[in-house]
């Protein structure tokens, strides 16, 4: 099988999602900081997917799928197995459109999440808290409604999606000698290296993710996909297994793939939060650690880094404040 029928995803798949998208996304904006530039001996380009719609980039690939279905589906209604960024990601695209929505969520989703989703206009179907569970789930959903299943990162019209964060950052931020992305399912970092290497295929695309995550190296190093089990890492959104499409893509256009320890992805989390002003989750901080301590970077680099999103669970640490001060 040949390279462009495993992948259907090219420079003009990218172009026609960056223009069906514009109506409907945010341009987030790209930051730098002289503090961050001294500490990584390289000039960084922060990409705010912190502050794309519902807070994440997965805004971008659900939208992008959901404007690629036909109407007898679009009518129907759409499900997926999500709880976090894309479920509230694909609610609120669904709730733009008009098309339907059902989450398939773990009944240990986080209230707060569950809320969320809700709040966008999803039905939530909760399971018990395995894959198994939410695959079978999602199963039925399909079978008894025939709703489509838009899957987190499994999805080339997802891919496509993410893939117009890297398009837009080579937009604003020229010319990279490397673009750094967190891994997790592996949606954003396939996109990413479908735009950077279509665009500029010099530029090294770099996935990041925890030590204790660490499936996507080991995948990338064994050639076939590694299972992640059940990781313990404060980066909670990056403990997902890698997906076959997204590995397809991973394993001939991304470079490398980095670790961060959980140490320094809270130390690039604080960083991010007291020198920047930025609001970002732990897996938008794991891109930021290995830059901080120059294993990415060279005196004189140009070095682009996704911030994958900000939504946080506030809640205990406004309780702590309370109980400390009022």
């Amino acid at each position: 099988m040949s390279l462009s029928s495993e992948i259907p995803i090219g420079e003009r798949q990218i172009r026609e999602a960056v223009e069906r998208l514009a109506p409907w996304i945010h341009k987030t904006p790209v930051m730098t900081s002289r503090t961050l530039d001294e500490r990584a001996g390289a000039s960084v380009f922060l990409k705010c997917e912190n502050l794309q719609r519902v807070g994440a980039f997965k805004f971008r690939g659900a939208m992008n799928a959901l404007l690629l279905l036909d109407e007898v589906a679009k009518a129907k209604g759409v499900v997926t197995h999500s709880s976090g960024n894309h479920a509230q990601a694909l609610a609120l695209a669904g709730s733009l459109l008009g098309i339907p929505v059902t989450v398939v969520m773990p009944h240990t989703a986080p209230a707060i999440k569950q809320s969320a989703t809700a709040g966008y206009g999803a039905t939530i179907r909760l399971c018990e808290p395995t894959l198994a569970a939410r695959e079978e789930a999602v199963a039925d959903e399909v079978a008894r409604k025939g709703l489509t299943l838009v899957h987190p990162f499994n999805d080339w019209n997802v891919i496509a999606g993410q893939a117009t964060v890297a398009w837009e950052l080579l937009d604003q931020a020229g010319p990279l000698d490397a673009v750094v992305v967190p891994v997790g399912g592996g949606g954003l970092v396939s996109g990413t290296a479908l735009a950077v290497k279509a665009r500029s295929p010099q530029t090294l695309v770099i996935g990041v993710e925890p030590e204790r995550a660490d499936d996507a190296r080991r995948s990338l190093a064994s050639g076939k996909i590694e299972p992640s089990g059940d990781p313990r890492t404060i980066a909670d959104g990056l403990r997902t297994s890698l997906g076959e499409r997204p590995f397809a893509v991973i394993s001939r256009n991304v470079d490398r793939i980095e670790t961060a320890g959980e140490t320094e992805i809270v130390d690039a989390l604080r960083f991010l939060w007291e020198r920047l002003k930025i609001i970002v989750e732990p897996s938008s901080a794991v891109v930021v650690a290995p830059i901080l301590d120059r294993r990415l970077s060279g005196e004189g680099r140009r070095i682009g880094a996704v911030l994958s999103g900000g939504n946080v669970d506030l809640g205990p640490f406004f309780e702590s404040l309370a109980s400390r001060w009022l």
